[in-house]
């Protein structure tokens, strides 16, 4: 493939609508191409990082290749449809990158070890078995290091206690040859305005590291980050916060306008943009050129939902989640709701909008809020239905779940840039290697 000479590219797995991946790009990296189930998350994915626009022009996007359709894939019938092209590109793809969904791990939902997802990081695994890149990078939430409690009999059954997942995903790796290292990263260590701890695993290919102690992602991410957040004018010594990421999107001081997305049904309002205050908002609307924001519509609450919300912001504590007393007190079912606190940085973003309140106003955040607090551009337009509920949560990936879906596009940039001071560690180091060898090659054969 000659169009993918000389460049470093990635393949992203189980993208949603595209965090992951606009980090990687914007740190040098070459998207080939992008599997997402979700036609809703795909849309916005495909809107923002494969077709081009207005809103996108100038901006990376995938080189998507002529033998794939552009359209949503389940995982499973990708690989059963494209296994011999996926071994075709082998010595052209450097990194298989993912994050396979994270719902059974999660100690905000309902953690279970029964849950289907829980098995989806396999096929992961079987792409990085076809293809061999050199690195593989896999995101999910912190609980994946975590084993889940078995029963007495259960134990008893196996014989031996239950492996973590993070321990099936290290053991299955070092099975197809890589070394493996994984990390804790707290995304509001690199600029993202959001605490939002996640777990990375990182494979590198054995064969580049020739039996030596690999390059440590989180030694190379710390070494760079004082520099990564200083030349984008974030701070050094501290977190942004909540305030510094969104104050610009208040409703104070500005005249509301009817909602100008087309696909939000009539009769609700947004802000009338003013521009940006901050340093981290001024980052954030980079390339905007006075183009408008997208996804700025404002929830359109109950008098009573908005009498309960100003009673939270009013009497409970911010930046930290309401208790079990105050619910009981303010007449609050909702187990998990928490008032941001405009000081710090935001308590990790979930996919329900009504888990955070706005540090100052009796609302939830819009989209572009929550798409603030975790690093996306603003011009970064979000696509598809801003919420859905019921039966429909297990089939539909409205705005909001997206957003609180994805990685953080700071912290996979950060990661991007290490990623490639690695490989260029390890490549120079092969190639001392390869001379090393030749020249011992060469003394042998003069002695001889």
């Amino acid at each position: 493939m000659e169009t993918i000479k000389n460049k470093r590219y990635f393949i992203d797995l189980f993208s949603g609508c595209g965090g992951l991946s606009l980090g990687l790009m914007k740190a040098g990296w070459h998207g080939l191409f992008a599997i997402e189930q979700s036609s809703d998350a795909f849309k916005t994915l495909r809107h923002n990082l494969i077709e081009e626009g207005k809103h996108n022009a100038n901006m990376p996007r995938f080189d998507w290749p002529l033998w794939l359709e552009v359209r949503p894939y389940e995982i499973k019938d990708f690989l059963g449809s494209y296994g011999k092209r996926l071994k075709s590109l082998q010595g052209n793809i450097q990194l298989v990158a993912g994050g396979p969904p994270c719902q059974g791990f999660s100690f905000a939902g309902r953690r279970t070890g029964k849950d289907s997802r829980n098995e989806l990081f396999q096929y992961h695994l079987q792409v990085v078995e076809l293809v061999r890149p050199e690195f593989v990078l896999m995101e999910n939430v912190q609980g994946i290091d975590t084993a889940f409690r078995i029963s007495k009999q259960e134990k008893k059954a196996r014989g031996r206690p239950r492996k973590s997942y993070a321990k099936r995903i290290r053991d299955a790796l070092e099975n197809q040859g890589y070394e493996v290292q994984q990390h804790i990263l707290r995304a509001a260590d690199f600029g993202v305005p959001q605490l939002r701890p996640r777990y990375f695993a990182l494979g590198i290919r054995r064969d580049l590291i020739g039996g030596r102690h690999p390059p440590d992602l989180l030694k190379v991410l710390l070494e760079r980050r004082e520099a990564f957040l200083r030349t984008r004018g974030l701070p050094t010594d501290r977190p942004v916060t909540v305030f510094e990421a969104i104050s610009d999107l208040s409703i104070s001081g500005k005249s509301l306008v009817e909602c100008k997305d087309k696909e939000s049904p009539a009769g609700f309002v947004q802000i009338n943009y003013k521009g940006p205050e901050t340093s981290y908002q001024k980052l954030m609307h980079e390339n905007m050129k006075g183009k408008q924001l997208n996804s700025l519509r404002l929830p359109r609450h109950r008098p009573e939902t908005i009498k309960r919300f100003e009673k939270i912001l009013k009497e409970c504590r911010k930046g930290v989640q309401v208790s079990a007393e105050e619910r009981a007190r303010l007449g609050i079912r909702k187990i998990a709701i928490t008032p941001l606190a405009p000081n710090r940085p935001s308590h990790t973003l979930t996919t329900l909008p009504d888990d955070l309140l706005h540090y100052a106003e009796p609302r939830i955040h819009t989209v572009r809020e929550h798409a603030r607090l975790q690093s996306f551009p603003d011009w970064f337009e979000f696509c598809g239905k801003y919420t859905t509920g019921g039966d429909r949560r297990s089939k539909e990936c409205p705005r909001y779940t997206q957003v609180g879906n994805a990685v953080p596009p700071l912290l996979a940039e950060i990661i991007g840039e290490a990623l490639h001071a690695i490989l260029d560690e390890l490549e120079i180091s092969l190639r001392y290697r390869k001379a090393g060898s030749q020249w011992r090659r060469d003394k042998k054969t003069r002695k001889g």
